[in-house]
């Protein structure tokens, strides 16, 4: 069904059973399983699918090492399960992750730790190699039963040294065990949501779709075509995160301040000897304040973070240069030889951790947990669920209990459960990729290349894009390896409405710093004929395009323009050594 058709049948009719409100994560997965069940559910997403919170984690797949000294041990325990069945369900975008922590004390943290996690006190502190290792060894308990990682191990200031000879010369000992990372978190997202809606064909979703009260009514507003239509939902989802509050208040469910959250931000960075430095491995590493830092190799490059500071609106959240600073700070204290200048960083990120309201003046000891909240009705409104809280690693857990809540409310009972459920891409994953890949490419007569290129890209879903591209004449775009049909075949069944969509969500071209104006165009023209757009369209898309590639991720008109110019350099370089 497609949003002209979604849209209309509202239109006849506008009663439903459930209206989730949000498109993130988490609204995606309790869509999912409200839709499994066969109840009737209409998704609306205010933006884009997954283009809030759920496109701004640090692409960790984890149990949350530093939740055990908040006494957060049920959620570690119910995090790394789901990071264990994300390793199965989803096994093309998330893996497993060697983690690095680089110890500098030996004693730091027991005291300090003790009384903090007997709530005597709220101050950050290091963590020496005692503490590290309990919280190790709890780690691996919590998954003895089904190890599919290896446990953790010790090293020696020596042996340290020896395979990160960069790190800072001040370190102990370091701690390496294992968790997990995500390459394509969006995808994750837009794979639940297509599985659902072809799979489950009365389920409904629609992006660029807000909710609002008018009157006593609630509406969807569709944000591209500027129409209205009434919903009459018998009970609601609030789903949005960061924006629980402001969504409630929009349609009216009176509640008190739920959510209190805090910002994060992340930069891309692309420095051969940083990537290098870090064999593969994540550094999970105190800063000099005690606030846990990240980075590790990511697409080709090195993500670092983050920050953790309130926000009022999380609308206006963006990196400012003194968050820059403080991730480059950490950085250089891990690693104190190596000088990152500003034009390594090709990408930033920001989102909000939607956390449960709290007056703690230490941010990173607010609960990661998440629990749900039942607003009931007032008026003729129907009662709002409200999702509470959560971490990406337990979006699946998170989505399943609000779906239980609101089928007890409805009378219905559950038919089927989502644990051993693959998305997308990793259904019927292959236990040889490579074999998987030569075979592919023999059926579509394209280059084993093209097919490994696509499958780490879509996982078996490769199958269906390569069958595309080689239906008919194709070419790569300039300065990448993404080719022209590729991205039809992506605007015609992942729900792309704006270039933004594209270029950041459902592809990797801007979070791996290889967007270029060249390429920019490239694949606006591909939109603008597959949408019917005219030129004032065109140039209006693009100029948005640009203004939130500024604004949100630090990259601007020129940086692309200067990627052009060394192309054509390197090209003419090449045809004269030719």
């Amino acid at each position: 069904m497609n949003r002209i058709q979604t849209i209309a049948g509202l239109r006849d009719n506008p009663d439903i059973d459930v209206l989730v409100i949000g498109g993130g994560i988490n609204g995606i997965s309790v869509f999912r399983e409200l839709a499994l069940q066969g109840v009737d559910v209409l998704l609306a997403e205010k933006d884009d699918y997954c283009s809030g919170a759920s496109a701004a984690l640090s692409r960790m797949v984890h149990g949350g090492l530093r939740y055990l000294e908040n006494g957060e041990f049920k959620l570690v325990r119910e995090s790394l399960l789901e990071r264990d069945r994300l390793l199965k369900n989803a096994p093309h975008y998330v893996a497993p992750l060697p983690t690095t922590v680089p110890i500098f004390d030996l004693f730091s943290g027991i005291a300090n730790g003790a009384v903090r996690f007997l709530g005597l006190s709220r101050r950050p502190g290091r963590r020496g190699a005692l503490v590290i290792k309990a919280g190790l060894a709890m780690y691996d308990f919590f998954t003895a039963a089904r190890r599919i990682v290896p446990s953790h191990k010790f090293r020696s200031r020596a042996e340290t040294l020896k395979v990160w000879p960069a790190i800072n010369p001040a370190i102990r000992n370091s701690a390496t065990y294992y968790d997990a990372w995500v390459s394509h978190p969006e995808r994750v997202g837009t794979e639940m949501l297509r599985d659902t809606m072809e799979e489950q064909p009365p389920a409904r979703a629609l992006n660029y779709a807000r909710v609002s009260l008018e009157g006593s009514s609630l509406v969807l507003n569709d944000q591209l075509s500027g129409e209205t239509v009434a919903v009459k939902p018998r009970l609601i989802v609030n789903a949005t995160g960061g924006w629980i509050d402001l969504t409630n208040s929009a349609i009216g469910a009176v509640a008190p301040k739920l959510v209190g959250g805090t910002k994060g931000s992340h930069l891309i960075v692309d420095n051969r000897e940083l990537h290098d430095a870090l064999d593969g491995h994540m550094i999970y590493y105190e800063n000099e304040d005690g606030r846990i830092c990240i980075l590790f190799p990511y697409l080709g490059n090195v993500l670092v973070g983050s920050t953790d500071i309130r926000v009022d609106d999380p609308d206006q959240v963006r990196c400012v240069d003194d968050e820059r600073q403080y991730i480059l700070q950490s950085l250089a204290f891990v690693f104190p030889e190596i000088e990152i200048p500003d034009a390594d960083i090709v990408f930033q990120f920001t989102g909000v951790r939607p956390l449960p309201i709290s007056e703690d003046s230490f941010t990173g000891r607010i609960p990661r947990d998440h629990f749900c909240e039942l607003v009931e009705a007032t008026g003729s409104l129907p009662p709002t669920l409200c999702m509470i809280g959560g971490k990406w690693t337990t979006f699946r857990s998170f989505g399943e209990l609000a779906a239980d809540i609101v089928l007890d409310r409805l009378g219905r009972q559950r038919i089927i459960g989502t644990e051993n459920m693959p998305i997308g891409g990793g259904r019927d994953f292959p236990a040889a990729p490579e074999k998987w890949c030569a075979e592919r490419a023999a059926t579509h007569g394209l280059p084993v290349e093209r097919i490994r290129s696509l499958f780490e890209r879509y996982g078996t879903a490769a199958d269906a894009i390569a069958a595309h591209t080689a239906a008919g004449h194709d070419q790569l775009l300039p300065g990448g390896d993404y080719s022209a049909r590729e991205i039809r075949y992506l605007i015609a069944n992942e729900y792309v409405e704006r270039l933004a969509d594209l270029l950041l969500r459902r592809t990797t071209i801007a979070i791996t710093g290889t967007l270029s104006t060249d390429l920019l165009d490239a694949v606006l023209d591909i939109l603008a004929v597959e949408k019917n757009w005219g030129a004032a369209r065109k140039a209006s898309e693009r100029a948005d395009f640009l203004a939130l590639l500024k604004r949100q991720h630090g990259v601007d008109l020129d940086q692309l323009s200067q990627k052009d110019e060394r192309r054509s350099a390197e090209c003419a370089s090449a045809k004269k050594s030719a």
